[in-house]
């Protein structure tokens, strides 16, 4: 045997793999602390997303309940435009109807009231014409009736919107024919 062979070399072979087994370590380590901050930004992530998706939920159940609260207001407000259109035409319809008697008696104002106004321009008392009666202080529609030989229930019959009650000096009232 060769004698430089039997002497013991020193062998460079496990400090080697020592320190690749060190640096192994090391760099799993690095590794494994990488892989943990990845872990809680992914979990961090995960939950400002579940964050976002309840905010986002929230916002949806909220537009709902204001697209519903929207569609009851709009349907209130037509029915009440509804309401209000129909109460506008009663008033109309009602106007129309006062109209027509507010003309009708403006009319006969103006054909029978023209006499009358004269009348009561005039500062001479009033006198009776044919069937006729002027109203004195004190008259009554009884001693009216005693007076002239009528009946009191005639001569209520030919003054219909007269008041019995509320008679007037100088005022003329309807005699009956006897």
């Amino acid at each position: 045997m060769d004698p430089i062979s039997r002497e013991p070399s020193p062998s460079y072979l496990p400090i080697a793999g020592l320190i690749a087994g060190l640096v192994g370590l090391l760099l799993g380590g690095i590794a494994l602390a990488n892989a943990s901050k990845a872990n809680k930004a992914v979990t961090e992530a995960q939950a400002a997303l579940a964050t976002q998706s309840e905010r986002i939920n929230g916002f949806d159940s909220s537009i709902a309940a204001a697209q519903s609260t929207a569609e009851s207001a709009r349907s209130s407000s037509t029915k009440l435009v509804g309401e209000v259109n129909s109460a506008f035409q009663q008033v109309a319809t009602e106007m129309a109807k006062i109209n027509g008697e507010i003309a009708k008696l403006q009319e006969a104002a103006s054909k029978g009231g023209a006499a009358k106004a004269g009348a009561a321009k005039s500062t001479e008392p009033a006198v009776a014409g044919p069937g006729e009666y002027v109203i004195k202080s004190g008259d009554t529609f009884a001693k009216i009736a005693r007076a002239q030989g009528v009946s009191l229930a005639d001569i209520q019959s030919v003054n219909p919107g007269v008041d019995p009650s509320k008679l007037k000096v100088g005022q003329k009232i309807k005699l009956p024919k006897k």
